[in-house]
Formats: C-alpha cells, structure tokens, sequence
C-alpha cells in the first residue's frame, strides 16, 4: 500500500467506524424486544415501533459490544484527525450535525435499548398522574397496574429525579394512558428535542471557529458513545444537559435551575457562572437568585420527599467503579461491612484533589473569547472551564457511575478548548459503557454472566482505576506547566 493509499485510508475511518456505530445502534433498537430492548405494552399501532423479530441476547449483546468499541475507534480518530489537520478538515460541519439530529429523531421512533430506565420514568409519571407521590410510591405498591407493574430492576425504589423531569413524565403519562409504549414515546420525543437542541447550541457557540465547531459535533451529536447512551438509551439525563448547556449559553440562572429540578447533581454547572461573576456581584446576583428561585419552587411544589431518594442514592457504591475495589479490600482486611462513610470521605477528597488540579491546569491557556468557553486574558477559567473541572473530577471521585452520566462531561469539554482531558473522558464513557452491556440484567443470557462477574465487576473498575491515577497525574503537572509559565 503506497503512502497516497494508506492516507485515504486513514481518511475513511473515522467516519465509516462512527457511521457503522450509529447504524448499529438503530439497528439494535428496530430489531425490537431483546435482551437489549425490554417490550413495551400497548397497541400495535402506537410508537415506537419496531421488527418485533426477537432476536436472541447472544446477537444484540454482540452488536452493541461492536457498536461501542467501532464508535470509539472512530471517535478517537476523527478528534486525532482534526487536530492533526486543522482547519483543513473542519469542513462540512453543518453535516454532521444534521446526521446526528436526524439518528436522535429517528431513534425516538424506535424503543429505547441498554437499560429499562425508561419503564421506571413511565412509572413515576403515571403514580403522579394517579394522584400519589412518586417520591414515597414504589412502583411495586401498584402490581396490577398496567404501567406501573411492567417496571424492573426498581420497583421498590421510588423516583430518584428532579421535579421538572417528573413533571415531563407525568405528562407523558398523562397523554399515554394506559399504554406503556405510548407515554415512552411521548417520553422519546422529549428526549429527542433535548438532544437535538444541544447540538444546535454547541454548533452556534463554536461557529467563530470551524475546528472547534467539528469538535463540537464530534464530543456530541455525532459521538456514537453519546447516541449510544442518551439518544438511544432515552435517560432523564439529557434534558438536564439541555437545559445547563443553554443556561451557560444564554446565561440564564432560570435554566441552570430547571436542569437541577431535572437532576441535582447537574447543580456543580452553577459552580462555573458563580466564579465567572464574583466581581459582578449585581450579575451573579441575578443568576443565583434566578437559579434558587427556580430550584425553590420547583421542589416546593414537588412535596417534603423529593430529596429523600438523592440522599439515600449518594450513599451507594456501584460495581463498575474503583471505590467497589476499596470496599471489598476493607471488607476482606477488617471485616464485614459497608464502609460508605469512608467511601463518602474519600470520594469527597479526592473530587476537591482533582477539581483543584484542573482548575489550575485551565489557567493553560492564552487568548480571550467570551461566552464560548475558552480563557480570558489574565488566564482566569470562565464558566464553561471551570465547570469543566468540576463535573470531570465528580465523575471520576464518586462511587457511583453509570455510563450515559459522561454525556455532561463531553457536553462541556465541546464548549471549551481541546485538550488531553478529551481523551480522558472519551476513554471513561467507553469503559463504562462496556462495562454495562446491557445495564438491564432481565432477560440476558445465562452465559453471559460473565460481563457482570468480570468485565463490570473486575475489569472496569481497574481500567477507572489506572484512568483516575492518569488524569491526577496529568493535571497535575499541565498545572506545574502553566504556573511555572505564569512565573
């Protein structure tokens, strides 16, 4: 193969690999019920639909496991490409865009795959349509009813979410009825717009910069690990990233609020327009006021119980994570145990021990640009840097991680400058999600144990592990760098 050859190539990959990905993606999801797509009650005729050809779990297992590892691949070497190539690359942009809202429209028509969250949404919305309180109702307190009862891994787990997703799935419900298939698809579309709006508002921030506008839609609305996990997967978690996204474009503390009434760990975005505007006190006063406001009223309405649930969920250790690895080595050298104050403490530590880092490492940087998330002149992180530093340093501290909670990170990093941090998240969001393949454990292979004995349990959390090790030791001397700079 001569050298012209080899180049084109290496041209075609990246987009073949993420094309692929996606595509299989879709396809997963039109095969219809799986061990990747739970069913969905309701009349024939309703969305989302599918082939409803039942293919077996060892199949659709399949086809994901190489629908993650080719989007991968072909997100690393699209990001590698372009900065390699520069602006010569960084054409056809709007393309790509549009390829991404139309895979999140199309999906929206199909069932949702990976996990069966969207079934615990259904629930939560339909007990608030019957008049309960989601937030103390367990699904599994209405066994007969024909939304509620079809919920699986948490039924007796009442609703985790904010007040405005809860609200969205109540009105779901409310124009589903009783049919499960419907009040998810009217679920989807929600989901769907959330998605394509985020991509719109990455395009227009980073349109003074063609390079940094492919990035953008490389990090979100052609990243097939994103499609994979929050277009296809439909979680809750979209929205609230909508909604920071565009409170940090336009400014607006009524949106910031809104994204923490969808999910309250999404509040550590707040943390980047308060440092912006500390010398502003009238500014940071209005978007602080607007935020609480909206946060107030929004979990006053919701009922005493809204955060019940968030408190009792900060206190787990998943399997996937490091912290899983530190519990059973306590576990085997003191004795039988949970140790989550411990877990709490140190994942607590370690959040401040990398936020710090990456803050000073953002101070490496030059040039001004305003709202679209690169430094100022004085070095000094804006918003979208600094809330940068705090969502990647709660997502690799704490013990409990799923992997569509990456799609934050990855929503932010597209806001501000490149750097090795990309590939840090890009590489976590990959593990995790191999890590869950499925998350739903109902109807999977008995063979197939082994993806959660090892892979989940073992594997993962090594690789988190090592990737954890790698960005303290990365941030850490990027920020010697600037600062010796700076000297």
């Amino acid at each position: 193969m001569n050298r012209e050859s080899a180049r084109r190539l290496a041209t075609a990959v990246p987009p073949a690999c993420v094309a692929g990905s996606i595509l299989l993606t879709i396809t997963i999801a039109a095969l219809g019920p799986s061990a990747m797509v739970p069913p969905l009650p309701g009349a024939a005729w309703q969305p989302p639909y599918s082939l409803d050809l039942r293919p077996g779990g060892h199949l659709v297992v399949a086809l994901a496991a190489v629908a993650i590892v080719a989007g991968t691949i072909g997100l690393v070497a699209g990001l590698r490409g372009l900065r390699r190539t520069g602006p010569s690359t960084a054409g056809g942009t709007r393309w790509l865009v549009v390829a991404g809202c139309l895979a999140a429209g199309v999906l929206a028509f199909l069932p949702p795959i990976g996990s069966a969250d969207h079934l615990n949404y259904a629930a939560y919305g339909r007990i608030a349509v019957l008049g309960l309180d989601p937030y103390v109702t367990v699904p599994s307190a209405l066994p007969q009813d024909p939304v509620a009862g079809v919920v699986e891994e948490w039924r007796n787990t009442p609703s985790v979410y904010g007040p405005v997703a809860t609200a969205v799935q109540a009105l779901a419900s409310w124009v589903g009825g009783d049919s499960v298939r419907l009040t998810v698809f009217v679920l989807a579309l929600v989901n769907a717009a959330a998605f394509v709006a985020t991509a719109l508002l990455l395009h227009r921030i980073t349109r003074r910069d063609p390079v940094r506008q492919r990035r953008a839609a490389l990090l979100w609305a052609v990243n097939p690990l994103v499609v994979y996990q929050l277009a296809a997967g439909m979680h809750v978690d979209t929205l609230a990233i909508a909604f920071v996204v565009g409170a940090l474009v336009v400014e607006s503390g009524v949106l910031l609020g809104l994204g923490i009434a969808v999910k309250v760990t999404v509040g550590l975005v707040a943390l980047g327009p308060a440092w912006q505007y500390r010398r502003d006190a009238r500014r940071l006063a209005l978007i602080a006021g607007a935020a609480t406001l909206t946060v107030v009223v929004a979990y006053w309405l919701a009922g005493p119980h809204a955060l019940d649930q968030v408190l009792n969920a900060s206190k787990t250790v998943s399997f996937a994570t490091p912290w899983k690895l530190g519990q059973k080595a306590l576990q085997a050298l003191i004795g039988s145990g949970a140790y989550r104050a411990w877990i709490q403490a140190g994942s607590l530590v370690l959040m401040a021990v990398l936020a710090w880092l990456l803050l000073r490492r953002g101070a490496d940087a030059d040039g001004q640009v305003g709202a679209d998330g690169q430094v100022d002149a004085d070095g000094k992180a804006d918003a979208a840097q600094v809330a940068v530093a705090f969502v990647v340093a709660w997502l690799f501290a704490t013990p409990y991680a799923l992997p569509w909670y990456d799609g934050l990170a990855l929503a932010l990093l597209a806001m501000v400058p490149a750097s090795t941090l990309d590939w840090f998240v890009v590489a976590r969001m990959a593990a995790l999600s191999m890590a869950y393949l499925p998350a739903r454990q109902r109807d999977q292979p008995s063979d197939l144990g082994w993806l959660v004995t090892v892979v989940r349990a073992q594997v993962v959390p090594w690789l988190l592990l090592a990737l954890t090790a790698g960005l303290v030791w990365w941030a850490a001397r990027a920020g010697a760098r600037a600062r010796t700079r700076r000297v």
